[in-house]
């Protein structure tokens, strides 16, 4: 299930770069880099990252998302510096 979610989201947003899935269950939690996150808000984000999940949903193989963690590149090396 990790490499189809982490597909789907490379795929699907402008270059990203999937840095973590963390699959438990049908629940799990992402980390991801893209320069699309620049000035989005929270939900924004959440929605980008949500809209190539979608059929993973409807069809119960995906639960629910337990965090989405969305970085521009400059913010992950921000936190990378921490």
């Amino acid at each position: 299930m990790q490499d189809i979610i982490k597909s789907l989201l490379e795929s699907q947003i402008a270059e990203c770069k999937v840095q973590s899935v963390e699959v438990q269950g049908n629940h799990f939690g992402v980390v991801l880099i893209s320069p699309m996150f620049a000035g989005l808000t929270p939900v924004k984000k959440q929605q980008l990252v949500m809209a190539p999940l979608a059929e993973l949903f409807s069809s119960g193989k995906v639960h629910a998302i337990d965090y989405i963690k969305a970085f521009t590149p400059e913010q992950w090396q921000q936190q990378l510096q921490q």
